[in-house]
């Protein structure tokens, strides 16, 4: 008795959580994907660099306009120091102030700027193309996760309808010990199958639990959130016919609607730019500049007297002049000047009159020549084309591999197809053995060994049927989404 209640317990604690998730809100394969699309980190850190490659191609279209900048500063210098106004030296503190206007435009650098815009506008339209592979991508993942999940899900219905069936024999088989018809051997052959069904539920019930928990990491959910899916009819999911899908035309369309092999032939063009943007740094530039600017410097001494204390002894070295015929040396008067500190105020005195009698300006033409620079602008320009050649490469080895999965992805499926055929097949006929084989267990021709054997083979030949089903399906959507159809259930 205690082991029926424990097997009881197991059957309505499966039986439970499946109720529990039929009453979730359940979520298809669309909802899923446009779910993971949107809050997936991989596919936000592609749209991250998406956005970065547009500003640098933003930056790049503006290398065109002229560069300007404004300079000014302001102090107080002591000691022996340059008058910023006279270029002097002097031993007296000074304000000073000081502005400069620079402007700097390049009129030709054998359109190196050109070729970086460009460079850097198909760099921005690969990154885009990132984005869609990256969307791609996650989206096949998504199916390919949520299939699986779907299977397991279809496998505990199978196993829960196996229980049910061996629960009800068991029923019936103790009825009939009960009553003297049959041994007790068989009711406890079918318990021991009632509990490896059991057994088998539990099992099932915790790979879907896994397989659900795999496929909430790819959309970036919760672990403990509560989540369901919704279980499609699988023989109404619409596949297009395997004669539509051979390799070579989808191969040749991938070619064109892949988002990776876009993004590969934009980043090809980007290097093809590059390279002639680094071959224009090994020739001269021509710009054309232009700048103003003024200066102020005011002392912090101020004259505050002046005392006149007569006149100095006549020098000849001074000379003399004719007053009415008669020479008067020259004599220099002897003067006494007093000075004091200025006030703040007094030292911004002549601000106005010194920035405009200091204003200066200047306009000119340049060229610059690249003669000796470590070989830095050489080194880029062979850099660039070797980058160019390993793009080549990986555009080439892209193709290949391309190629390589449709092929395998397009006799996967013809194999899978042949094999749920085969599966179908055998079901039928596992169905039909196992009628008989209830009729007679029925009648009381057969053992309950017999009885079980063939329920134990029409369930492995269900369990197999589904597997090459969803197998085959999944592979038919796999060359769907190459094609450029997406993933759609």
């Amino acid at each position: 008795m205690r082991f029926f209640k424990r097997l009881s317990y197991c059957l309505l604690l499966g039986m439970g959580l499946g109720l529990e998730s039929q009453a979730q809100e359940e979520w298809d394969l669309r909802r899923c994907v446009e779910y993971a699309i949107a809050n997936n980190i991989s596919t936000k850190q592609a749209d991250v660099q998406r956005r970065i490659s547009e500003l640098l191609y933003k930056q790049g279209k503006k290398a065109w306009v002229p560069s300007a900048d404004f300079n000014t500063n302001t102090g107080y210098q002591f000691g022996r120091s340059i008058d910023p106004t006279t270029n002097l030296f002097t031993n007296q503190q000074l304000l000073f102030q000081g502005f400069q206007f620079n402007t700097n435009v390049t009129i030709f650098n054998w359109n190196r700027i050109t070729n970086t815009m460009l460079a850097s506008k198909f760099e921005a339209e690969a990154a885009l193309a990132d984005v869609e592979r990256n969307k791609n991508d996650l989206a096949l993942n998504v199916a390919t996760a949520y299939l699986t999940a779907l299977l397991s899900k279809v496998q505990v219905d199978i196993v829960e309808v196996q229980v049910k069936q061996s629960q009800s024999q068991l029923n019936d088989t103790r009825k009939r010990v009960e009553a003297g018809t049959v041994p007790e051997l068989n009711a406890v052959d079918l318990e021991a199958q009632l509990a490896r069904d059991s057994s088998s539920l539990i099992t099932a019930q915790s790979t879907y639990e896994l397989n659900l928990l795999s496929l909430k990491a790819l959309l970036a959910l919760d672990a403990g959130a509560p989540f369901a899916i919704s279980v499609p009819p699988v023989d109404r999911i619409p596949v297009d016919p395997i004669a539509e899908l051979e390799p070579e035309m989808v191969y040749q369309m991938a070619l064109q609607n892949q988002p990776v092999i876009k993004a590969n032939d934009l980043r090809k063009k980007s290097l093809e730019y590059n390279i002639k943007s680094a071959k224009a740094g090994l020739y001269p530039s021509f710009f054309a500049f232009g700048g103003l600017a003024s200066n102020f410097a005011s002392s912090n001494r101020k004259i505050t007297g002046a005392n006149f204390l007569g006149y100095n002894a006549p020098n000849p070295a001074n000379g003399a002049v004719n007053v009415n015929g008669t020479l008067v040396p020259i004599q220099s008067p002897n003067v006494q000047i007093t000075q004091g500190n200025k006030n703040f105020g007094e030292l911004w005195t002549g601000w106005g009159t010194q920035m405009s009698n200091n204003f200066r300006q200047n306009i000119g033409v340049g060229v610059s020549i690249p003669i000796l620079g470590g070989w830095q602008a050489r080194t880029n320009y062979e850099r660039a084309k070797l980058n160019l050649a390993n793009a080549e490469l990986v555009i080439d080895q892209g193709n290949l591999q391309l190629k390589n999965n449709i092929y395998n992805a397009y006799t996967s499926a013809v194999a899978a197809m042949q094999k749920y055929n085969a599966a179908r097949s055998s079901v039928n006929a596992a169905e039909r053995s196992y009628n008989f084989t209830l009729r007679r267990y029925e009648l009381g021709l057969l053992s309950t060994l017999e009885l079980i054997t063939s329920q134990t083979n029409l369930t492995r030949s269900k369990i197999d049927m589904v597997n090459a089903q969803f197998d085959y399906v999944f592979r038919m959507k796999v060359l769907e989404f190459y094609k450029g159809q997406g993933i759609k259930l």
